[in-house]
């Protein structure tokens, strides 16, 4: 029989993998504690394993890893990365045969839903890939396919771009997901995947509407299940969607009340529907259990889940014009120089939170006289993060009549902006690209282009709907619809400036600023059942709150000279 040259080195090859000698247990030893994983005990704050969630996930190991091996998949579904290493390393460490812990340890270094991994995240993935593949005996078995699933994230990790990889990533998960149709999570997961590769611009939602269509789907059957809930919340995080995932929003932090994170996660339903108790309540716990965990694990200052909640914490407060516990977070903010991981979640949340406590409350002197602090943080890699600081010098600027100082935070804005265009980072250049036309145009309205200046401000408020928020964000340090109602008002236009605040009600409901200047516009435009509907819903948003903004004593005053007519 005559082989062609191709089939003679395909079976070649073959004939070489067959005869490649196993690994011994020696060298796989050498070879594991090489991968640097960590190898400590789970530090989060918890009285027992059950307050992970419960997961079910069948793999072939040792009956002491599959018991692990739960406890690790629930912390994975919870984005306790750190954590969930810490168990999949004891399993390898334990029975070093069992394929799916380094896919485990492989999944905790490729965070889907935040910032891409770091180049030493994707080394040491490669690494952990690399090692588990030398342990597989059939390419054809289930653990192959979730393990090939995840190296598509690490291979060619040093020349292929995230975006390349993480398309490849949902691609690889919907080929699990579709060849193993009873396995829950191959399902769960590649709803995840479907979430990290879906495109910021798309308003359709295909791809977030897909996710949650195969995640409900598996409520019913796991509805104890932590990735469940979790991912539910991530892909109805839009205003569009955000009704559908108030029910697991309600549960999540209960099935996980050892995750900090998962404390947290609700809070993004929550301030979507304007529902600002039940955000407070959830962040006030998740920032007591980072401190509880960075205080376990030893971290020298602060973990960058406490600052996360704090952001959405504070401006939840804000959103009830509750200025004094609003001030006390902040006060405690400014206690913080010190954070652990560094990273864009801690970047943001240092330029937000004093952008948005001077912003929401119309200090324009303080905002005007922002500083960009920590000082020793390494600002130039985050641009899109401290330009909030920067926009908020601006409007503090334009409001002081700083015009000067107003022109040269027009400039950082504009520099942050190309800056992220020349690294082709498109979303977050579109992010400043907002703050720039809306600077634009506010520069514009003091040198009396009244025309261009609308143009400009409408330009940047139709793009920031356009654009959804990064899920980092409870929300913009100012939306730029209510901002265009703040020109309208500026400049007479009653009606106008009525529709954009009641466009920014829409997206962002129950928004203090944008409730007052709807409520305003309507009374002094003599519209007065509009104007007692929206005072009437300031107050009452405030309530629970003990708020004294000269707002609220405003609105009181309307409603009963109105009543008192009526």
């Amino acid at each position: 029989m005559k082989f062609s040259l191709i089939a003679r080195t395909l079976l070649l090859v073959l004939l070489i993998g067959a005869c490649k000698p196993k690994i011994d247990d020696a060298q796989l030893k050498t070879e594991i504690v090489s991968l640097g994983l960590d190898t400590g005990e789970i530090a989060l704050c918890r009285s027992d394993n059950t307050q992970f969630g419960k997961v079910s996930f069948d793999l072939a190991c040792s009956e002491n890893a599959k018991k692990d091996f739960q406890i690790g998949a629930a912390l994975l579904h919870s984005f306790e990365y750190p954590e969930a290493e810490k168990v999949f390393a004891k399993i390898i460490d334990q029975d070093p045969h069992c394929v799916m812990a380094y896919w485990g340890a492989a999944m905790c270094n490729f965070h889907p839903l935040w910032e891409p991994p770091s180049q030493a995240d994707l080394a040491k993935g490669a690494r952990v890939i690399k090692l588990a593949r030398s342990l597989v005996t059939d390419q054809q078995s289930r653990e192959s396919h979730w393990l090939e699933t995840i190296a598509t994230i690490y291979d060619q990790w040093d020349s292929l771009d995230h975006k390349t990889r993480v398309s490849k990533f949902e691609k690889a998960s919907e080929e699990l997901y579709l060849k193993y149709p009873e396995d829950n999570e191959a399902a769960i997961f590649y709803a995840l995947a479907l979430r990290a590769a879906s495109d910021p611009k798309d308003k359709t939602f295909v791809k977030q509407k897909k996710a949650g269509e195969i995640l409900n789907a598996i409520l019913s059957k796991e509805p104890d299940h932590p990735g469940v809930a979790h991912y539910i919340i991530h892909v109805y995080d839009y205003p569009e969607l955000a009704d559908l995932g108030l029910k697991s929003a309600m549960k999540y932090a209960s099935l996980a009340a050892a995750s900090a994170h998962a404390q947290h996660m609700p809070s993004h339903i929550f301030t979507r529907l304007g529902l600002w108790d039940e955000s407070i309540k959830s962040n006030t716990k998740s920032v007591d259990a980072a401190k509880c965990y960075a205080e376990n694990v030893g971290i020298k200052g602060h973990w960058d889940e406490e600052l996360h909640g704090l952001d959405y914490l504070m401006y939840a407060h804000l959103q009830q014009g509750d200025d004094a516990s609003a001030l006390k977070e902040f006060q405690y903010f400014k206690t913080i120089d010190e954070v652990f991981p560094m990273n864009a979640k801690d970047a943001y949340s240092f330029a937000s939170l004093p952008a948005r406590y001077a912003v929401e409350r119309k200090d324009w002197k303080s905002a005007s006289q922002l500083e960009l602090v920590p000082k020793g943080f390494p600002w130039d890699h985050y641009y899109w993060e401290r330009s909030n600081i920067d926009f908020a010098r601006f409007l503090g600027d334009i409001h002081s009549n700083n015009i000067q100082d107003a022109r040269e935070h027009f400039g950082q804005l504009k520099m942050a902006q190309q800056k992220l265009a020349d690294a082709k980072d498109i979303y977050k250049a579109n992010l400043v690209l907002i703050q720039v036309k809306a600077a634009e145009g506010w520069l514009n309205l003091v040198e009396g282009n009244k025309a261009k200046a609308v143009e400009l401000m409408s330009a940047a408020a139709d793009l920031e709907d356009a654009t959804e928020k990064h899920p980092v964000s409870p929300g913009s340090i100012i939306p730029a619809r209510e901002l265009l109602g703040d020109m309208y008002l500026k400049t007479g236009n009653l009606l106008k400036a009525l529709n954009a605040y009641e466009a920014s009600l829409k997206r962002n409901p129950k928004k203090f600023n944008s409730l007052y200047g709807a409520a305003y516009t309507s009374e002094q435009s003599g519209n007065v059942d509009k104007g007692i509907r929206y005072y009437q819903e300031l107050i009452e948003l405030a309530k629970s709150s003990g708020s004294n903004r000269d707002e609220l004593t405003r609105a009181e005053k309307y409603i009963k000279d109105h009543q008192r007519s009526l």
